[in-house]
């Protein structure tokens, strides 16, 4: 599979189908591949350097001139942004440039990546798997073993994690070829060092950052150059960290650049926001110097520069309704952020931004003849998705949620609906389900009307009944959804409402969050003691779940700022592919993560829904390197902070 080059360890090279797993193993080690040793490029200072390696001989430079000539490692190069820079600059009275690395960091899910493929005799196959998109797996399935899409069918399983690294197909082409060739069900499980080695973690990165402002606080000018490892083939996440790396904060003056570039990792795939945490660690934590410099109040000094209504965004378009300024409002009111501080302790402060997404989605809803409903997606659910799509319906429908049973089906089952990612499911998901719950709704009236023998203007639908209106009252007792139902088949048959839709205004997300944590100076040790996550949720259909959402990203992201890293040696090999050494937070080194759901609600949803999965995980690297910084009196220039590193910093500021 790896064609002339294995261009990272763990490059897949070949496959082998056995009815064991000792058998396979065996087998395998009967396969000779005669290795040249190359020189690894394992850091982006390697990759651009003039005498590196090259990757790909064929790949030559796209985007914006300068560009170099002939093979490189650089595979685009973006600029964007408005105003005069250097005109904002020189406009300053406090300026703070700094620049920031941090590493290669894995999702750390719970589940490997897992596929059961069977092919039929007529050649079609049917696959399951643990996947944030069926069809995505469909068509990149299809499109590699170069097949029609109609010839595979996947059946999503329930997933033990995701985050993004499931947007993609590793082990389900190679499951349907070999059960094709073997005629045999093939069942493929990674180990963890496979999903360490094999599969697509977040890209490192090296981040340079400045940014100017007045006396008064007002930002001036602001300047990115962002640097992003792609892994072994193009394709990083930083066209979404250009956007994202300043959209919290009103600027007139702007510059952003982008870069990415491949190396002998492997391949990068989406992470919770992808981009966004790595931008946002450089860009708060030159707020926070900024304010330092100015003598402001962290949160004062972001207000004064907050996002709002009508504001254009540093990416292009003029925020709709956003409650970024009412996050940092209810951060600086929450009793945190008066709790007294003790020796060695340090809080931070960071802002985040998230756009979301809309894309496809189809919902089918569908009438029980006892009165229930069924609402069926193409979405896995790895967030709660399901409660809240019921819970839609539900309102809809004006019947006990306990009434409605949301399932994921398969690609046969419902129509197109892209993957679970974005923060996308809720919202525009949502969406279908509402227009299907409401066909249905229609069906109801229509159904009533034909019972009562009026027109159908003279049927509503309250609280899951219909009413007789507009001249009709009183002249029929209303119909419940179940009465409904049971008459089905004599008033037209099986009662079902389906939507398909492309969903456009998905509400961006905004965040603050704060963190206070403690140093041991004398072994470098920081100690998490307390975080508040405070986002702007649109509206929290499932408000508990809409909690576990925002502390599960604070989670992954204290263990991206403290431990998270991978580790390679010279030879290009990870030295850290499980879960011993390549240390993610467990329960005891975490504090209770508090959490305040701001609502500004999204004009662009009928319930106000904006998307809240990713903009959790984008503060809180800052969050945390923001309170080191002032807990220890040190500058942090590069991720994790993890004991040795930061020990190194307090001995050498001594």
């Amino acid at each position: 599979m790896a064609r002339d080059k294995a261009l990272y360890h763990g490059h897949p090279v070949a496959a082998v189908a056995a009815t064991s797993v000792r058998i396979a193993e065996e087998a395998c080690k009967k396969i000779a591949v005669d290795y040249e040793v190359l020189t690894p490029v394992l850091s982006l200072d390697q990759a651009l350097a003039k005498d590196a390696p090259i990757l790909h001989e064929r790949m030559r430079a796209s985007g914006d001139e300068p560009l170099p000539e002939g093979p490189t490692n650089l595979a685009s190069r973006r600029e964007m942004g408005r105003g005069d820079v250097a005109a904002g600059f020189a406009a300053a009275d406090a300026v703070v440039e700094r620049e920031f690395r941090t590493p290669m960091v894995h999702q750390g899910y719970i589940e490997p990546h897992a596929v059961l493929a069977r092919t039929g005799e007529d050649g079609r196959a049917v696959v399951y798997c643990c996947t944030q998109g069926p069809f995505m797996v469909r068509a990149f399935s299809a499109k590699v073993l170069g097949v029609a899409t109609d010839t595979i069918k996947v059946v999503p399983t329930e997933i033990g994690g995701g985050f993004g690294g499931k947007t993609t197909v590793y082990l389900e082409p190679l499951a349907i070829l070999l059960s094709r060739k073997s005629g045999r069900p093939v069942k493929m499980v990674m180990t963890r060092e496979e999903v360490f080695r094999a599969t697509g973690p977040t890209s490192g990165t090296h981040i340079r950052v400045k940014m100017g402002a007045k006396r008064d606080g007002t930002l001036t000018a602001a300047e990115a150059v962002l640097v992003y490892e792609a892994g072994a083939f193009k394709g990083s996440p930083v066209g979404a960290a250009m956007m994202t790396v300043f959209a919290p904060y009103k600027l007139a003056n702007v510059r952003i650049e982008g870069w990415d570039v491949v190396v002998n990792k492997p391949k990068v795939a989406a992470y919770r926001a992808p981009g966004a945490p790595m931008a946002a660690l450089a860009t708060e934590t030159v707020m926070d110097e900024l304010a330092r410099k100015l003598g402001q109040d962290p949160i004062d000094f972001r207000l004064v520069n907050a996002a709002h209504e009508g504001v254009q965004a540093t990416y292009g378009p003029k925020f709709r309704a956003i409650g970024f300024v009412e996050s940092l409002r209810a951060a600086k009111a929450h009793p945190h952020y008066r709790a007294p501080l003790g020796a060695n302790q340090g809080r931070g402060v960071a802002c985040g931004f998230w756009f979301n997404a809309g894309l496809s989605s189809s919902a089918n809803v569908s009438i029980n003849e006892d009165g229930s409903a069924v609402v069926m997606s193409g979405c896995p659910d790895i967030g709660g998705s399901r409660a809240s799509l019921a819970l839609m319906a539900a309102e809809e429908l004006g019947i006990p949620v306990e009434q409605v049973r949301p399932v994921v089906v398969d690609t046969e089952s419902i129509g197109f609906n892209d993957l679970t990612g974005g923060s996308r499911v809720t919202f525009a998901t949502g969406m279908a389900v509402i227009e299907a719950a409401r066909d249905v709704v229609n069906q109801l009236r229509a159904r009533a009307a034909k019972t009562w023998e009026v027109e159908l203007d003279a049927v509503a639908w309250n609280e899951g009944r219909a009413v007789a209106v507009n001249g009709a009252e009183g002249k029929h007792e209303p119909l419940t959804l179940r009465q409904l139902a049971a008459r089905a088949a004599a008033t037209g048959g099986p009662i079902s409402g389906r939507a398909s839709l492309t969903a456009r205004g998905a509400g961006p997300g905004f965040a603050t969050h704060l963190c206070d944590v403690e140093v041991d100076r004398e072994t470098g040790a920081v100690k998490v003691l307390r975080y508040t996550a405070v986002q702007d949720d649109g509206r929290a259909v499932h408000p508990s779940y809409v909690e576990g959402q925002m502390q599960g990203g604070v989670a992954q992201g204290i263990g991206w700022a403290l431990n998270e890293e991978y580790v390679y040696d010279a030879r290009g090999a990870m030295e850290n592919p499980g879960f011993l050494d390549y240390r993610v937070p467990v329960a005891s080194d975490l504090p209770m993560i508090d959490t305040v759901i701001v609502e500004v609600p999204n004009p662009m949803h009928p319930y106000g829904v904006r998307g809240v999965g990713e903009t959790p995980i984008v503060p809180p690297l800052a969050a945390v390197a923001n309170a080191v910084e002032r807990a220890a009196g040190v500058e942090i220039r590069e991720l994790p902070i993890s004991p040795p590193k930061l020990l190194a910093l307090i001995e050498g500021a001594r």
